[in-house]
């Protein structure tokens, strides 16, 4: 339950406007590209930062975001005057600083307490579960992130087989009918083979593409901290260029850790602001 001025800073989270109107290429849309995901997954985890940056501006003590969640974060400290005067400055009342771990096993298992802690808070304020496919468990967020910037215009990617083992034997056995038809000039069957191998391959893309894809992004995962509502002006362009008052986004340089560990500082934006 939520109190009232909880309840006022949630309601202006919500009213906060990530997609420029009058944009042609809008956020939701370049963090649906950056990240390979379909535009469906990328408005859940847009819903989720908010829920995040909810969380980290009442906890007290921290909280961590999900792989994807950052990706978000990433991509909307990106928009300076968006996140620094829009959002902090005009909706939080303060800073939310992106503070990436410095490393370490101290760090590590903070940030891991700060990722369980997440979903109690979670559950306290929204009355409902982490949902799996966008908040993982602690072993794969902090495991599952060897990522890597590729250019997809000079470089293939393949995607290495997930362990599904009945549709991979399906894929094999299919196929390899389909091997034996073809030298056996069995029309019949090799029309046969060739339907059940891409009805399973169907399948297969099917169940990955309900899957949301994979969680891609950086392994220099970050925190957050706040401060007073002191925000210096940004640069906002699609391809971020610079305004006549500079950029200066508050946020440290990228350290990381091993195991990806990020969270938010314990001051956190209180209700009262």
């Amino acid at each position: 339950m939520l109190t009232a001025e909880q309840a006022v800073l949630w309601q202006k989270i919500l009213d906060f406007q990530l997609d420029d109107p009058e944009a042609a290429f809008k956020f939701s849309e370049r963090l649906a590209r950056e990240n390979g995901w379909n535009i469906h997954y990328a408005l859940r985890v847009i819903a989720e930062y908010r829920k995040f940056i909810f969380l980290c501006c009442i906890s007290d003590k921290g909280v961590t975001p999900s792989d994807a969640v950052d990706q978000a974060w990433h991509l909307h400290l990106t928009f300076t005057r968006s996140y620094w005067i829009d959002l902090c400055r005009d909706a939080l009342g303060r800073e939310l600083h992106h503070n990436p771990t410095k490393g370490g096993t101290d760090e590590a298992n903070k940030y891991d307490e700060f990722y369980i802690d997440t979903s109690y808070l979670y559950y306290q304020f929204f009355g409902e579960l982490l949902p799996a496919d966008i908040w993982p468990d602690n072993a794969k967020r902090f495991t599952d992130i060897d990522f890597e910037r590729v250019n997809k215009r000079r470089n293939w990617i393949i995607r290495k087989p997930r362990s599904n083992k009945v549709l991979s034997i399906s894929l094999f056995w299919t196929f390899a009918i389909f091997i034996m038809a073809l030298k056996g000039g069995n029309g019949d069957l090799l029309i046969l083979s060739l339907l059940a191998f891409l009805v399973v391959l169907l399948i297969a893309v099917f169940k990955w593409e309900r899957g949301g894809g994979d969680y891609s992004g950086d392994n220099n995962s970050s925190g957050c901290g706040t401060t007073g509502a002191n925000v210096n002006d940004g640069c906002n362009s699609g391809h971020h260029g610079h305004s006549e008052h500079g950029c200066h986004s508050g946020c440290s340089g990228h350290s990381g850790c091993g195991s990806g560990c990020s969270g938010c500082s314990s001051s956190g934006c209180s209700s009262g602001h």
